[in-house]
């Protein structure tokens, strides 16, 4: 009993933890010297060869055919997108206000489960769905006396939890047959191989030109990629998925606060009631879309993956340790 109470305790703290890192996120990307697409790109390539090799670690399942190579690659599409979004409206609007509406993504993951797997979801639900849309509205109002690129940055960071979403959707099936470890590694190498010719096309800034860029690219890799990430997985296996919700308060809160310290990006009184009124919501529609009879097969199953047709519950666990923008993000 002890011995859980200690694994537990240091779970709850790796969970803490890996949610601090991943609000380092928004930071490095601001900090980067090159484009968006391009922190993006070197976010993936420096952090998959340490994906790899944890990968290798683990000594788990590997694909075994073109088929099953195919369905590890496709999530990384979404993440791609997902990623290269969250970036450009980290550029053109608050830290605050893109990690808070990319925190959205456990809605539209519910929504999608809905509109593809008839999953239903209950009047809570909807209840929360409602309130998170208050306090976007509260934010974009906001927004609103602050020209159109603030306006354009929103409108991308409620698109990043479109595609974060639809990647979550996207990479439940995969879980239930590769490890956490392979099914990161795999999609964080086809967003790499998606977003370099982007990159190119787009004709940004692509080569880190100082070594302060570099370091701010291996932050963004290692401590909020694959630390926070990592973290976070390493947590999920020991507590049950409801914990997860911790992550969601810690992530935007603590990217708001690390804004505020080294951009001097100050909410006013509407914006900081419009962030708790979107946390609130996602926290009630979490609660409403959360089937409880699933609950004991997804503390069981941790992030090892979930059997059968995947629950709206099973999706939103399959989130909280895959790496995303600032979210789950």
């Amino acid at each position: 009993m002890a011995g859980d109470t200690r694994s537990e305790r240091a779970a709850l703290l790796a969970l803490v933890l890996g949610g601090a890192g991943i609000a380092f996120a928004p930071i490095f990307v601001r900090w980067s010297e090159v484009g968006p697409v391009s922190t993006a790109f070197w976010r993936l390539a420096l952090a998959a060869p340490v994906m790899w090799i944890w990968t290798a670690r683990e000594r788990t399942r590997r694909p075994a055919s073109r088929r099953e190579v195919l369905r590890l690659v496709a999530p990384g599409l979404c993440f791609a997108a997902d990623l290269g979004t969250w970036h450009w409206s980290i550029r053109f609007t608050t830290v605050a206000n893109a990690t808070l509406l990319a925190n959205l993504a456990p809605v539209f993951v519910t929504l999608g489960g809905f509109v593809l797997y008839r999953r239903a979801f209950g009047r809570l639900f909807l209840a929360g769905l409602l309130v998170a849309l208050l306090g976007m509205a509260l934010l974009a109002g906001e927004s609103f006396g602050m020209g159109e690129r603030r306006l354009r940055g929103d409108a991308l960071g409620l698109l990043t939890a479109v595609f974060y979403a639809s990647y979550i959707l996207a990479i439940s099936r995969v879980r239930e047959d590769f490890s956490t470890a392979t099914v990161l590694a795999w999609s964080a190498s086809a967003a790499a191989v998606v977003l370099l010719p982007l990159c190119l096309l787009t004709g940004e800034t692509f080569l880190p030109r100082t070594a302060r860029c570099w370091l701010d690219l291996l932050g963004l890799a290692l401590v909020s990629h694959v630390l926070g990430q990592g973290l976070v997985a390493y947590a999920l296996r020991h507590l049950p998925a409801s914990f997860s919700s911790v992550t969601l308060l810690v992530q935007p809160i603590g990217a708001a606060l690390l804004a505020w310290h080294f951009f001097g990006e100050r909410m006013g009184p509407r914006e900081a009631v419009g962030a708790a009124v979107i946390i609130g919501g996602i926290l009630v529609a979490r609660a409403g879309s959360r089937p409880a009879a699933a609950a004991p097969a997804l503390t069981a199953t941790g992030s090892g993956g979930v059997a059968g047709q995947p629950t709206c519950s099973s999706l939103r666990s399959a989130a909280s340790g895959v790496p995303g923008a600032g979210v789950s993000p």
